[in-house]
This record gives C-alpha cells, sequence and structure tokens, in this order.
C-alpha cells in the first residue's frame, strides 16, 4: 500500500511505525475470510483490509477521526485472526493500536460512552472494587429486561454466585513439592481473582507438584490491556511500569526467575508487547524486554514438565477453545492440547476454531450485538463436537461462553489447567458433575 507521510509526520515514532505497517498491505483480501466482524457484516470497512485504508486516510492527512472510522475501529476485537491469515506478515495489532490512541486523544465521544469507558478502567482492574460491583449488581439483574442494550448486557454477565477472595493470591511463596525444578511468579491477575480463584489455585497447586516454587509478590496489578484496548496508553503504561517494576525487584532482591507465568491468556498478550510498548523508553526498555522474554502461559511451562495421570476418572473427550490471545496473539497452537492428551483426556476442536467468542476483553460489554452473534456461533459448533465438557485459557473466553444467555446448557466450561490439576491429583472442578 503507498503512503504520503510527511517528514514531519515520520518524526513520530507513531507514525513511522504505521507507516511501515501500511507498505506491507498488498490488498489480497485474505484477512476478509477469517475477520468475525466481516463474515457477520459482508461490509468490508468491518474488514482489516477496509480499516486499513480508514486508519491510513486518517493517520495520513492527520484529521479529526470520523464517525465510521471510529465506529468501524470500534467493531474491531482485536481477536488477531487476520495476522495468522496474512501472508505478508502485516503487524495490525500495532497498527490498530496507534489507531485507537489518536481516537481516543481526537475525538470527543459521547458523554454517557466516555462515562461507561471509565467506570471499566477504574472497576474491572480492582479485585475490591469489582468484587463490591458484582455484590451490588446481583440486586439490580432484575432490571436488566428494561434496560438499554450496553447496561443489560452488562448486568446479564454477572455471575449468579461471587466465589469468597482465596488466600493463596496474597503475597507469599509457595516451596516446590521435592527438589526445585523452577522458580516462577505467577501473575493473579485482577478480574480473575474475583470471578474465578479456583483457576490460580489450581495452578499454583500444579506447578509446586512439579517442583516449582511459586512466587505471589507485591505490586503487581493488571496488565493494562483493558485500558490499552481503548487507546488509554497512559493507564496502560502506567500498569505496565508498576508490573516491570515489581517483577525486576523479586528477581534483583531474591535470585533470578525462571519465568512469569500467566494463565489468562489476554494477559499474556499484553505482558509479552510490554518490549514493544516501552521500545523508546531509555529508562525502562530493557527492564521491559526482559519481562517480556520471561513472560510465558501456564501450558508453555506445563510443556516442559513432565504431568503424569493419577487418576483414570478424567478418560473423557473435552473440546478445547482456544482463545484469539492465545492462538493469534502469542501462536500458541499445540501446548495446551498437548498437556491435556498427555493425563489422559482425548481433544477434540470445534469447527472454525479461529473465530472470536465475542468476548475480547470489554467487548462484549461495547458490542453486545455482535458479541452475542460470535458467542451463539461458537456454542452452536462447540456443541456439533459431541463433548460436553469446554476447555479454555482464558477467563474472557470462560465467562463469555458459560453466561447466563440459555443456549449453552448441557456445556461445562472450565480453564485449562483445573483439569490438569484435578488429572494430577488436584480436587475435581466444582462445575464437573
Amino acid at each position: 500500500m503507498q503512503t504520503a507521510f510527511t517528514q514531519e509526520q515520520m518524526a513520530e515514532p507513531g507514525i513511522s511505525i504505521a507507516n511501515d505497517i501500511l507498505r506491507k498491505c498488498v490488498h489480497c483480501g485474505f484477512c476478509t475470510a477469517t475477520c468475525p466482524t466481516y463474515i457477520l457484516t459482508g461490509n468490508e470497512l468491518d474488514s482489516p483490509r477496509g480499516r486499513i485504508y480508514l486508519f491510513r486516510d486518517m493517520l495520513e492527512v492527520d484529521r479529526t477521526p470520523s464517525a465510521a472510522t471510529v465506529k468501524h475501529t470500534d467493531r474491531c476485537l482485536s481477536c488477531l485472526s487476520c495476522m495468522t491469515t496474512c501472508p505478508a506478515s502485516v503487524d495490525y495489532m500495532h497498527l490498530v493500536d496507534e489507531t485507537r490512541n489518536r481516537i481516543e486523544k481526537n475525538y470527543a465521544r459521547p458523554f454517557s460512552d466516555q462515562l461507561l469507558r471509565e467506570l471499566l478502567i477504574k472497576v474491572l482492574p480492582n479485585p475490591k472494587i469489582f468484587r463490591l460491583t458484582l455484590l451490588g449488581a446481583r440486586f439490580t439483574k432484575l432490571l436488566a429486561p428494561v434496560l438499554p442494550g450496553r447496561l443489560k448486557s452488562l448486568l446479564q454477565m454477572v455471575p449468579k454466585t461471587i466465589p469468597p477472595a482465596s488466600d493463596m493470591d496474597l503475597p507469599q511463596v509457595f516451596p516446590a513439592n521435592g527438589p526445585r525444578k523452577m522458580r516462577v511468579a505467577l501473575m493473579t491477575g485482577c478480574a480473575q481473582r474475583v470471578l474465578r480463584p479456583s483457576i490460580n489455585e489450581a495452578t499454583i497447586r500444579l506447578l509446586t507438584r512439579y517442583g516449582c516454587e511459586v512466587i505471589v509478590t507485591n505490586g503487581i496489578g493488571c496488565c493494562g490491556a483493558l485500558a490499552h484496548h481503548m487507546g488509554k496508553e497512559k493507564n496502560a503504561i502506567s500498569s505496565a511500569l508498576a508490573n516491570i517494576k515489581a517483577w525486576s525487584d523479586l528477581s534483583n532482591e531474591n535470585g533470578e526467575i525462571d519465568a512469569i507465568v500467566i494463565n489468562t491468556s489476554g494477559c499474556g498478550t499484553m505482558v509479552k508487547d510490554y518490549s514493544f510498548m516501552l521500545r523508546n523508553d531509555p529508562k525502562w526498555a530493557e527492564k521491559a524486554n526482559w519481562v517480556a522474554k520471561k513472560a510465558k502461559d501456564i501450558t508453555e511451562v506445563l510443556a516442559q514438565l513432565k504431568l503424569q495421570a493419577q487418576t483414570s476418572e478424567q478418560k473423557t473427550t473435552v473440546v478445547y477453545h482456544s482463545a484469539c490471545s492465545m492462538q493469534h496473539g502469542q501462536k500458541i497452537i499445540n501446548q495446551p492440547k498437548t498437556v491435556l492428551e498427555r493425563v489422559g483426556f482425548k481433544v477434540v476442536e470445534p469447527a472454525e476454531a479461529h473465530l472470536c467468542c465475542g468476548s475480547a476483553g470489554t467487548y462484549n460489554i461495547m458490542q453486545p450485538n455482535f458479541a452475542s452473534q460470535l458467542r451463539s456461533r461458537k456454542i452452536a459448533n462447540l456443541r456439533a463436537t459431541g463433548a460436553n465438557l469446554v476447555a479454555t485459557g482464558n477467563i474472557g473466553c470462560l465467562q463469555q461462553l458459560s453466561s447466563n444467555s440459555g443456549d449453552s446448557f448441557g456445556l461445562v466450561i472450565v480453564h485449562t489447567v483445573e483439569l490438569l490439576d484435578w488429572a494430577t491429583g488436584g480436587p475435581k472442578p466444582k462445575d464437573i458433575a
């Protein structure tokens, strides 16, 4: 794709990167075949190729984003399926990130939209506030049918029960069982700690069982992805810097860690991108790169350990739902399936496994119509496998697929590590009969 940025524009790091990305696009359209929103609407502007034209026009002319540009950018899930498909290796992820930054700085959203975005950024990354909000929302859930679309979809996602906070999420060191093979730091997350603390509990049991010392350290909070995907880059960088400092201090004070273990693939994609986010920061670039290299999805670590089944109860079929942030963002394809098979599960995949389930961070709140259609499509494909046990490695997907919409009745959605923990001697996940 030809571009016509001025020398003055090219002096900006964001524009320089965008120019390199835009020039790689050859307009082939392969991306349209795997883009969830294009598949739903058939509108070229809801495809990566169409959006790229909008992005170029906005960035090149350096004008206020048009309503059309904002609408079609907001409709993008950032599932990154297009990047898996693209034969020219167009870095769509960083291009849409730069576009969102420009929109946030230069476009005046309606007040209700601004308010909702600010509310989400303040509530979801803060476990204490999020827990209180969910408890309060349970009492207003009956109002959902008469509320506007976004508020209605938000209340419908409130879980029926909210588990108590886990002591295992508090800062501490969990010693390895037997000789220590690895020393790892666990990112406990923010929303996940409230919605499903059993995931971190299973992760810690599993890692320590196979010789890993697990450290939960002070100072680790939200990965920054939520703010980042809204174009609120200052908030995202602030979160990243806090995490980088905490992990760097841990390594300096207590000795080198072998990995930063992350069991939410959406967070993993973000943390692994810290090196790009802070590439021009002379103070933090080196530390950010260190963190990005140390960051590992839990299944990447488990694939190095020799898991062995302890019981034969789990000889059952599991349909594996790979989160977009796992398969497209981090390019982790085989490890989750391999470790499940190693402990005795038969693993199958659904049709259209590459398509997003509609979760995508806060997408199911901001774009409830598209999210609902994608969820129904994913549920139908999961059901068609004949398996009723679904494993996934991302809390967003888990909540989206098991939300209270009725069509997932009979499907049991669990995190991959909960199954692995059960198969190797841990407790049976509470959702499995």
